[in-house]
């Protein structure tokens, strides 16, 4: 019983901290000091450190020497890798679900899109209930769009590749507002432009209607366009529209964004 119990606080414990930690309320690279986090979230010092060793595993934590945890900090390289790595899990799921999607599947799709459109968020303007409500809204999209693959390894990574990218999506459509700010202006506007392209419902259709038509390379080539509207406010943001040459490779239309 008792066993039982410690391992519900364990997991109530590991759920709060992962919800604010992809919702980037844990800020990316702060300490994650474990008075404090008790203090905050009335943890047991059990159950958090057992939280926090499952977290670091899952690469959200990082474990400093003598100093103990901070949240996993995000990056430009990071980013990158992690786009590559989605391209090359999603886009075969992608595939594969538009080849064996049924009807069942189509509804699922177009009710996904349909909740996704109701969404209105001004990029400038935006509170933090109405990004979680786009935020849940759009993973569902996408979710929906793979949901008829059939490979359950390959969805298994898409599932921690989307993790990981929530969170630098998180941070990276904060960044422009953030830097304004702070007096950092510099590329503001087309920072703002990139994510108002990022959060379009028109590109987000015409992927769903090419998922629909059976069209695997319009969608294809749709997907790969949608994975580099987001990488492209992170570059707009910091770098000025320099995209990495990786990148540029991996995502049409990038290096001339």
């Amino acid at each position: 019983m008792q066993d039982h119990e410690q391992s519900t606080k364990t997991e109530s414990a590991y759920r709060l901290l992962r919800r604010d930690i992809l919702s980037t309320r844990l800020k990316p690279g702060a300490p994650m000091k474990l008075s404090t986090l008790r203090e905050s979230y009335g943890i047991g010092w059990t159950p958090l450190r057992e939280a926090l060793s499952r977290l670091e595993a899952e690469g959200l934590v990082t474990a400093i020497s003598n100093r103990g945890f901070a949240v996993a900090p995000v990056s430009r390289e990071e980013l990158d890798d992690l786009t590559r790595a989605r391209l090359a899990v999603e886009m075969p799921l992608l595939i594969e679900s538009i080849e064996n999607g049924d009807s069942a599947w189509e509804s699922a799709v177009v009710t996904a899109h349909y909740r996704l459109s109701r969404c209105k968020v001004s990029v400038e303007r935006f509170s933090e209930s109405e990004v979680d409500e786009w935020d849940e809204k759009h993973a569902g999209f996408h979710t929906a769009l793979i949901s008829a693959a059939r490979s359950r390894w390959l969805t298994r990574f898409q599932a921690t590749i989307s993790d990981q990218l929530r969170r630098h999506h998180r941070f990276l459509s904060l960044a422009p507002t953030i830097r304004a700010a702070a007096g950092m202006s510099a590329g503001y506007e087309e920072a703002v432009s990139a994510l108002e392209d990022a959060m379009a419902i028109e590109h987000h259709t015409e992927l769903m209607e090419a998922a629909l038509d059976r069209d695997i390379e319009r969608a294809r080539i749709l997907m790969a366009e949608h994975i580099g509207f987001t990488v492209n406010v992170y570059v707009q943001s910091e770098d000025g529209g320099r995209a990495s040459p990786l990148l540029a490779q991996s995502v049409p239309g990038l290096a001339s964004k």
